[in-house]
């Protein structure tokens, strides 16, 4: 019998979302109200649907293989060399090769329990071992038990999202480097800046480029490309050489870097996505205080709602999906009593409203 290395066997069989389209599948339904994945109800750039449009005919083409075009505008926008980026399909794409690359096989990456799942599938994918610390009780990343849990076990990576996913929370500028300069100087932090774009500039960590230090971007939110597959790194030289090495250089869809480029082009549509996902944010605060459920106020374009217990949570999120409206909710405590709701367009928060009331009127009785 062939069978799979020892360390893959042991994986049990995990998928770490289960899209739309198998929900669909399994609840006999053609159709679902999106607001499961923090895609973008605003879709992509009208600029980068025509440029893709017009290079359809060369899809027998591969794409570039440096992305050099894509890089040359990324580093024009951040500052940088484009010698310090590195684009593959996704964030979750970079985010493995990132694992492949500085955590050996049966070495440690520390992560918060319950934050993205996708770092700790490639973490076991990859022969090594997550080490895990609580979020604090209000849902945000817990900064000083991730510093003692990395002086202790000197884990070789440790993986934050900011703003935070599934939470929404932020950690402030000065926070954040204080936690980055706390960290031991051997243990790289792996910054995951999916939702960036929808925070101030100046908010952010300042550029910084050193080894001990990877920040992941990309296009999928407030630029409206999931469906497309394109991110990017922002790191040193040295670590992009490594990234080089192991990453599949014709991994990335050519209309992707076509469509991402024209959208580097259109600061008008990226800020109309995130000007209507902040009304989006508002709109759900509304409802949520109209219902007399918590919430979480969010940086990303999704908001957390509460309903009071993990089991309430899942109930909720079944009974929507039963009606056609397909959302989340985290999977650990102690967000695990939240659903998280992505940010859609106005009719999208008014279904979503309608069927969200009816639901709580059977479910809180």
């Amino acid at each position: 019998m062939i069978r799979p290395t020892p360390a893959i066997e042991a994986i049990p069989q995990t998928t770490p979302f289960i899209g739309p389209e198998q929900l669909m599948r399994e609840t006999h339904q053609c159709e679902l109200l999106r607001l499961g994945a923090n895609e973008s109800a605003f879709g992509p750039s009208p600029k980068a649907i025509d440029a893709m449009t017009r290079e359809l005919p060369r899809l027998s083409w591969y794409g570039d293989p440096e992305s050099l075009d894509l890089r040359d505008a990324l580093a024009e926008k951040h500052q940088c060399d484009p010698a310090q980026i590195v684009v593959g399909s996704g964030i979750d794409d970079l985010m493995g090769i990132a694992v492949r690359a500085f955590v050996a096989p049966g070495g440690a990456a520390l992560a918060t329990l319950g934050t993205y799942p996708t770092f700790a599938y490639h973490v076991a994918g990859y022969g090594a071992r997550l080490l895990e610390v609580p979020y604090q009780p209000d849902g945000t990343p817990d900064c000083d038990a991730l510093l003692d849990a990395a002086r202790s076990a000197m884990p070789s990576i440790v993986y934050l999202a900011n703003p935070d996913n599934p939470s929404g929370r932020f950690i402030s500028r000065g926070e954040m480097e204080a936690f980055y300069n706390a960290l031991p100087d051997d243990t790289l932090l792996l910054l995951d800046e999916a939702y960036a774009d929808f925070v101030d500039e100046r908010d952010l960590l300042p550029a910084i480029f050193q080894d001990r230090l990877i920040r992941l971007r990309t296009f999928s939110k407030a630029y409206g490309m999931a469906g497309a597959r394109i991110g990017y790194a922002l790191a040193t030289q040295r670590n992009v050489a490594t990234f080089q090495k192991i990453r599949l250089h014709y991994g990335i869809n050519r209309n992707a870097q076509i469509g991402a480029l024209a959208s580097l082009h259109d600061p008008e549509f990226r800020q109309y996505v995130v000007t209507e996902t902040a009304r989006a944010r508002e709109a759900y605060y509304r409802l949520a205080a109209e219902l007399g459920r918590p919430y979480i106020e969010s940086r990303t374009n999704f908001v957390c709602i509460g309903m009071e217990t993990a089991q309430r949570a899942t109930c909720v999120m079944n009974e929507l999906l039963r009606r056609g409206v397909w959302i989340r909710k985290p999977g650990a405590p102690p967000l695990d009593a939240y659903v998280r709701v992505s940010a859609g367009t106005a009719g999208m928060r008014d279904a979503f409203s309608a069927a969200l009331r009816a639901v709580l009127a059977e479910v809180f009785v």
